[in-house]
C-alpha cells in the first residue's frame, strides 16, 4: 500500500496550509521565502488538488476515482467530492475526536479497533452513511490510546452532522455534511476546473 511519508510541516509550508487542519499542534519555525511570483491558473488549481489530497491522506488514483464518482452524483461536483472525502471512515473518527490526526484514525481502522453498526471494519476509505453508528471495539475501549486521543481533542469542535458520546467512545452520522459544515481550506471549484480540462 502506497503512503505519503513526506514530513507534515514541510508539506504544510509548501502548500501554505495551517497544520491545525490535520490535527497537528506544532508550528513550523521556518519561513517560506516570499518570491512575489504570480502563480499561473494551472498552478493554483494543482495546489488546491494537492491540498485536498494531503488533508484527507488520499493518493492520486483514489482521488480521481472520488472525483469521477462525485461527477456522477447529481448536484454540484465540487461539493459532492468534499462530501465523499468527509464521509470516509478514517475522517469520521478524526472528526469525532477519537483520534488526534487522520493518520492516527487510519491506523485505528487498519488495526481493527473500530466497528460500524456492530461490524468490525478495517478499511479506512469505507464510506459511512447517514444513520450509521461508529464505535470502538469493546476490548479496545480500555486502551490508553483512546484516553490520550480523547483528552487531546477535548476542545476540538465536533461537526453538527455527527453526534458523539465521548464517554462511551461512540457516535453516529445524523446528516450528510453540507459545504458550510466542511471547514477545510480548499477551493473545490479549482479542482473541478483542473479535472475538466
Amino acid at each position: 500500500m502506497a503512503v505519503n511519508k513526506q514530513p507534515v510541516l514541510k508539506r504544510c509550508r509548501k502548500l501554505d496550509l495551517d497544520p491545525a487542519y490535520l490535527g497537528v499542534r506544532k508550528k513550523s519555525k521556518k519561513q517560506v521565502p516570499n518570491t512575489n511570483r504570480k502563480m499561473s491558473e494551472y498552478a493554483l488549481q494543482l495546489r488546491e488538488k494537492q491540498k485536498a489530497k494531503f488533508i484527507y491522506g488520499v493518493l492520486e488514483r483514489q482521488f480521481r476515482n472520488y472525483f469521477e464518482k462525485a461527477s456522477r452524483i447529481g448536484g454540484v461536483t465540487g461539493e459532492n467530492l468534499l462530501r465523499l472525502l468527509e464521509l470516509r471512515l478514517d475522517n469520521v473518527i478524526f472528526r469525532m475526536g477519537l483520534a488526534r490526526t487522520r493518520r492516527e484514525a487510519r491506523q485505528m481502522v487498519s488495526h481493527r479497533l473500530i466497528n460500524v453498526n456492530g461490524r468490525r471494519i478495517n478499511i479506512p476509505s469505507y464510506q459511512v452513511k447517514v444513520g450509521d453508528e461508529i464505535s470502538v471495539r469493546e476490548k479496545s475501549k480500555s486502551s490508553p490510546l483512546f484516553e490520550l486521543a480523547t483528552s487531546a481533542t477535548a476542545n476540538r469542535a465536533v461537526p453538527e452532522w455527527i453526534s458523539v458520546e465521548k464517554n462511551n467512545l461512540k457516535g453516529s452520522i445524523t446528516a450528510a455534511p453540507s459545504r458550510e459544515q466542511i471547514d477545510v481550506p480548499v477551493t473545490e471549484t479549482l479542482i473541478v476546473e483542473l479535472y475538466s480540462k
